[in-house]
């Protein structure tokens, strides 16, 4: 069984979790994940001080993320590599 974690963002106000959208032109989301808390804190404060309030890191266990991938009609994941900059490796996920 995996018992890895990761760490995501929620929203406070419709329970939206963080996502992105690489390319703008299509409808394509990807479930933003971070390895760490402090990295996904780091990402919010750098990258959306203005709305990091309205935010929450909740972890999200390994098992549970085809689940909400499915949930939320989401294509993947994006792991950020580095909340500073974001660098960040985009997953697609299959579907079943």
């Amino acid at each position: 069984m995996d018992s890895a974690l990761y760490y995501v963002l929620r929203s406070q106000a419709n329970s939206n979790y963080l996502t992105a959208h690489p390319n703008p032109d299509t409808a394509v989301a990807y479930l933003l994940v971070f390895s760490e808390q402090f990295d996904a804190l780091s990402y919010l404060n750098t990258h959306g001080s203005e709305v990091a309030q309205h935010f929450q890191v909740e972890t999200l266990p390994t098992r549970q993320l085809r689940g909400v991938l499915d949930r939320w009609q989401l294509q993947g994941i994006g792991l950020v590599q580095d909340p500073l900059l974001p660098r960040i490796e985009f997953l697609q996920v299959e579907k079943s």
